[in-house]
């Protein structure tokens, strides 16, 4: 069994049977129909993936990482919030009429901001950092910026990354805010699994541990019959992700400079709902 199998099985038995449902309450989220898209959550999940011995991607359902690395690419290193940009769809239900989704994810990772060493933005100053200033305990990324949420179309769920070198391996954070466990856990910790090895690659470090916190962690009223058929599936060993080595340029990196070996995953055919 993979170890990501092993935790988002243990996530979502702990979600069902332990869980709080909002039902009593009003919420912002709808369904297609318009009817309130409830859930049942648990607070504060913390999951560490220890990326030396594999990578975190589930095998009882198919995770689309090439899409994940698209959009991956197009936040931290495009730095856009630009749909029109981005390879996949994900992001259309929440782009204006011109494609935009407003100060939020790409935007906030490129703003400068001025430093000792120069202006930098918040991508290029982790760069600088692991290369010149590794036992630092300040590198780090946050784009939930307070003055620009007005003018973002969705505030971030994932918005914070600390990364720590210890010895010659380099560790990292993902702070989440909230997360729909079916549509998109895997999603993002394949992104931010793959973020920290490319980090740690091009910073001349070996990959650590990746830790995932999530505050809300939930699973929505019409995704339950959904979590249940997909946790029962066979777990199978887990693949390896593979990194062109010859890359050492964070912004060369490309959609085609990884590949995944050996992934095996188990069918899920069922329609998912989406609730926005």
């Amino acid at each position: 069994m993979s170890r990501a199998d092993e935790i988002f099985i243990q996530n979502c038995q702990e979600i069902l049977e332990k869980g709080v449902w909002d039902t009593d309450r009003p919420v912002r989220t709808r369904w297609e129909d318009g009817e309130s898209a409830h859930t049942i959550k648990r607070f504060g999940i913390v999951n560490r993936y220890d990326l030396s011995e594999e990578f975190p991607i589930l095998t009882i359902r198919r995770t689309f990482w090439k899409s994940a690395i698209d959009e991956l690419l197009w936040i931290w290193q495009e730095k856009s919030n630009d749909v029109n940009k981005l390879r996949t769809r994900v992001w259309d239900a929440w782009a204006d009429e011109n494609g935009s989704i407003g100060k939020a994810y790409g935007y906030q990772l490129g703003v400068k901001h001025h430093y000792p060493q120069g202006d930098m933005d918040q991508v290029d100053k982790v760069l600088w950092d692991l290369k010149n200033n590794p036992a630092s305990r300040r590198i780090m990324t946050n784009i939930y910026n307070f003055a620009d949420l007005s003018e973002m179309a969705l505030y971030p769920c994932a918005y914070s990354m600390t990364f720590n070198v210890s010895g010659n391996k380099l560790n990292a954070i993902l702070n989440q805010r909230s997360q729909d466990m079916l549509t998109a856990n895997n999603w993002n910790v394949v992104q931010y699994a793959a973020l920290t090895m490319m980090m740690a690659q091009v910073s001349g470090l070996e990959p650590g541990e990746f830790m995932h916190v999530i505050a809300d962690a939930h699973i929505y009223d019409r995704h339950i019959d959904s979590v249940k058929e997909i946790i029962k599936n066979e777990p199978k060993p887990a693949p390896k992700f593979i990194i062109d080595p010859e890359v050492t340029d964070f912004y060369k990196f490309t959609r085609d400079s990884f590949r995944m070996e050996g992934y095996e995953y188990s069918d899920f055919s069922g329609k998912i709902p989406v609730a926005l």
